[in-house]
């Protein structure tokens, strides 16, 4: 969903204007914006082809939006041009569109989006601290994979930075041509109720879809499942498609079980952050994840692969930093480990499809006898069941 963007630069100190640096929260303030909704602003960071595309959503809904761009160049080019033809062509950007290069800051802001690549979430969390962040700002994270410090989903970087009240992040099918022409299907995910929902009202009034959820982890992790899995049946469709779609499930599977023990739940990896969003992937005809895993299977090394393609593929680094997390949570995940040895370099193709074709998932947790009455809900109901006999005498 991010397109490409390179490094951010140091947007320096804070801008003049006497707004309070980022940090964490100071005394219960709650971020909901801090305008009325005509006033609000939002900074979308980075233009890459989903940034872009998601500034031109938000600035359709009455946010007085800006898109910063990676260099005062980018920056120059798309206010002359008021289209962005290397990410995004033949879009016109909306003329209330404010552009401007990212060492501006985000002093002005009441919602920052950072469309960037996960694997910068902490330098883009040091640049927002840099960059006059208000402390009342929410900060939402649209990218599809894991941090690159430690594997974690960007919302847990970014909670621990600002505070879970004020983070949230955006899933679901989002190619973004038909985002801007036609809409989408949003999940807008936050601890914080009032946030998410306030997410969803913006992206609806301009024009998309938008759930709201609970489960910012859960989207976050259907994103990166969602990115290996494509990969992982581009890679493998032309060896049959069965294998591509076992390829697919079982990466799905896999990063389920992890995302469980996170607290996560099932419903964001079969919605539309999940499932959703993997056959939106799959069938798009410039579907970058896919089209990279084609270009593996032909044998493309894959430092070579977003060059050809001509964006960046985040599938590429961020299933790797996957891999680990899933055998850092003890969870076996023999087809994603094997996903990210085949992008190395180190697994030939065929040994790839080999063994996926012959991976068995574990077994089923087979409940005991008496169905509803096993496990934690099994002894609530044999405590309940033992009261209601004491207070009837009947046995």
């Amino acid at each position: 969903m991010t397109g490409s963007e390179p490094p951010l630069p140091d947007p320096g100190a804070s801008p003049a204007g006497g707004e309070q640096p980022a940090g964490g929260d100071s005394g219960g303030s709650r971020s909901r914006g801090r305008g009325v909704t005509g006033s609000r602003r939002a900074t979308v960071v980075g233009a890459g082809s989903f940034g872009t595309a998601l500034a031109v959503v938000l600035a359709r809904s009455g946010l007085r939006t800006t898109l910063q761009t990676r260099t005062p160049e980018q920056a120059e080019t798309l206010n002359r041009e008021r289209a962005n033809e290397v990410y995004l062509p033949g879009i016109e950007l909306p003329a209330a569109l404010r552009i401007e290069c990212v060492v501006e800051g985000v002093a002005r802001a009441d919602h920052v989006f950072l469309a960037v690549p996960s694997r910068r979430m902490d330098e883009a969390v040091e640049a927002l601290m840099r960059g006059g962040l208000h402390k009342r700002a929410a900060v939402i994270s649209v990218a599809k994979g894991l941090t690159s410090a430690d594997g974690l989903p960007p919302t847990m970087v970014l909670r621990s930075a600002f505070g879970a009240h004020r983070v949230a992040c955006v899933g679901g099918p989002a190619h973004e041509q038909e985002m801007v022409h036609e809409g989408a299907a949003l999940v807008a995910a936050s601890t914080d109720e009032l946030l998410a929902r306030s997410l969803a009202q913006i992206f609806t009034r301009g024009g998309v879809v938008c759930e709201v959820s609970n489960d910012p982890v859960g989207v976050e992790l259907a994103g990166a499942a969602k990115n290996a899995a494509a990969l992982a049946a581009g890679a493998t469709g032309a060896q049959g498609l069965n294998a591509a779609g076992a390829a697919a499930g079982h990466i799905f599977a896999e990063v389920w079980r992890y995302a469980e023990g996170l607290g996560a739940r099932p419903e964001s990896l079969i919605g539309l952050a999940g499932t959703g969003d993997l056959v939106a992937t799959v069938l798009a005809s410039e579907s970058r994840n896919r089209r990279a895993g084609e270009l593996l299977a032909a044998g493309v090394p894959a430092a070579e692969i977003p060059e050809r393609i001509g964006q960046a593929i985040e599938a590429l680094e961020s299933t790797a930093l996957l891999a680990q997390a899933l055998e850092r949570g003890g969870v076996r995940a023999p087809v994603t480990g094997a996903l990210g040895r085949l992008i190395a370099g180190e697994l030939p193709l065929s040994e790839w499809v080999s063994l996926v074709r012959t991976t068995v998932p574990p077994p089923a947790r087979w409940r005991r006898r008496g169905g509803a009455r096993a496990g934690a809900g099994g002894r609530w109901t044999e405590r309940w069941l033992a009261f209601w006999r004491r207070i009837t005498g009947r046995s």
